[in-house]
């Protein structure tokens, strides 16, 4: 059973997300304070931690900050939530190491499924390096030469949609967030418009031609690479 460490402060919101967590089949525990949340994620090492922001004691992005730093937690996966919703708070986020960032308000159902990513997206086998030279349906990838095939013709590609698309591919069957995909595609470098990523993905698969239907979107969510 994977573990979910709650450090939130609104305790009956805490109360609520182990609630519906433990009904997913997650073991959930919460804390109400950043220091105490600090401790405790040192001590449990859980399997993925949902941490507020403004939390007593100590900030989260603080928390994140030492979760970040320490060896025993450094890979911990990090859902941020929060009710500030300005873009510069989730790039402030995103910087300081968490994996994703959910504004309140939100549904159960959505927190439940942004879980099930990050953890999916943050398994051990999801960051094995694949081939040089490698292929997903009939797009064939070549890493070292930054070139790609599609169904047997040359594709050109920007190096903005290489690099989406070889993110995709290694972490095929995975779950994205835009804004996920700005972080780790663009460095945030366009952050706040995740309208880019929409545009990136239209124009990729348009180029890959039917083959590029491999690339699908999660209504509400983002997109996944899937055979």
């Amino acid at each position: 059973m994977k573990k979910v460490l709650i450090i939130e402060d609104e305790k009956d919101l805490a109360e609520l997300l182990a609630f519906n967590l433990e009904k997913e089949g997650y073991a959930a525990t919460c804390v109400h304070d950043g220091k105490q949340g600090l401790e405790r994620a040192g001590a449990d090492l859980p399997d993925l931690i949902l941490l507020d922001l403004m939390l007593p004691g100590l900030l989260g992005t603080e928390v994140c900050k030492a979760l970040r730093k320490d060896p025993r937690t450094t890979r911990i996966p990090i859902i941020m939530i929060t009710a500030k919703g300005d873009e510069i708070d989730r790039v402030v986020g995103f910087e300081v190491g968490a994996d994703d960032y959910i504004v309140k308000p939100f549904s159960m159902r959505e927190v439940a499924l942004r879980v099930k990513a990050v953890m999916r997206r943050t398994e051990p086998d999801a960051q094995a390096p694949l081939p040089e030279l490698f292929s997903v349906g009939d797009i064939v990838i070549d890493k070292q030469r930054h070139t790609v095939t599609s169904a047997g013709f040359d594709i050109e590609l920007t190096s903005t949609e290489f690099k989406l698309l070889l993110h995709l591919a290694e972490n095929k069957g995975r779950v994205h967030s835009r804004e996920q995909l700005l972080q780790r595609v663009w460095g945030y470098n366009n952050a706040g418009d995740t309208r880019t990523v929409d545009t990136h993905v239209t124009r990729l698969r348009g180029k890959l031609g039917l083959p590029g239907d491999i690339i699908k979107t999660v209504r509400g969510f983002g997109y996944k690479f899937e055979e």
